[in-house]
């Protein structure tokens, strides 16, 4: 694995963990962007494939969420969010290399609206199974007097049964309840991205999502992704898989994917 450096920088609501991976070659930026509850070091695979493709690599745990600071998963507005993930890339830009940004689930949607709100600066977007469109879960969630505390099932990241019991352990991924301050911010960011459209028509994107996915059904998403899709964009709906794409029984062929993608954006 690519080795990796641990920083932080103050974000909207206190210090931020932030960690770096790179290598020899440094032909383009790349800025993961982690999902609901779990935090970046769960990336390490992801970082080394893409710091071996030629990248410089660059994440951080959001507020609340594995060694940042704040109330465990509250999130009370997304922009915020946005604004402290845009902070690391202001931190992290090198501007003689193009970035590219990568989001997953929930961060999916913080990497959609980034790209919204700073889409000239990147070179290419790609989305792993993003909340984007129509949440169900949420929605039936808000919709409850009280939140059960019912975590994410771990059976539903992948078909390997590794993966699930690796979270199931990990102390740094919250296993507890939604905050119902969360899913409310979640609701009116899903709202803000449906409202402000389209991206960019020049900004090339890659939307990949778990035809099994029942976290975050594909179904749903694809409502947002139609009225988001610019022109340069690419879709694969992976069959039988579930939602962590890049840790389900065919990352390397995932993986291999979104750097073929890379390629193709940055040429």
């Amino acid at each position: 694995m690519a080795d990796s450096q641990e920083w932080t920088y103050p974000g909207h609501a206190g210090e931020l963990t932030a960690r770096t991976w790179a290598g020899s070659q440094r032909r383009y930026v790349a800025l993961l962007c982690h999902g609901y509850g779990e935090h970046i070091g769960r990336y390490e695979h992801v970082a080394d494939t893409l710091v071996r493709h030629g990248a410089v690599v660059h994440g951080v745990d959001h507020v609340g969420h594995g060694r940042s600071t704040g109330e465990r998963v509250l999130i009370g507005d997304y922009e915020q969010v946005v604004a402290d993930f845009h902070e690391l890339a202001a931190r992290t830009r090198e501007p003689e290399l193009p970035t590219v940004l990568v989001g997953h689930s929930m961060g999916g949607m913080i990497a959609a609206r980034y790209a919204q709100r700073y889409g000239d600066e990147l070179a290419a977007l790609v989305l792993s199974g993003p909340v984007l469109g129509r949440w169900d879960s949420a929605t039936s969630l808000l919709a409850l007097d009280e939140i059960p505390d019912t975590p994410i099932d771990p059976d539903t990241l992948s078909r390997d049964p590794a993966v699930g019991a690796a979270y199931a352990a990990d102390p740094l991924v919250w296993h507890g309840r939604f905050a119902r301050t969360t899913l409310e911010a979640l609701a009116a960011c899903l709202d803000r991205i449906r409202a402000e459209g389209r991206l960019p028509d020049a900004l090339p994107t890659l939307w990949m999502h778990g035809g099994d996915d029942r976290l975050v059904p594909v179904d749903g998403t694809r409502e947002g992704i139609e009225a988001l899709r610019g022109a340069r964009f690419e879709e694969h709906v992976l069959p039988g898989a579930r939602h962590e794409i890049f840790n389900e029984t065919t990352s390397d062929e995932v993986l291999a994917e979104v750097t073929a993608f890379v390629s193709r954006a940055l040429s």
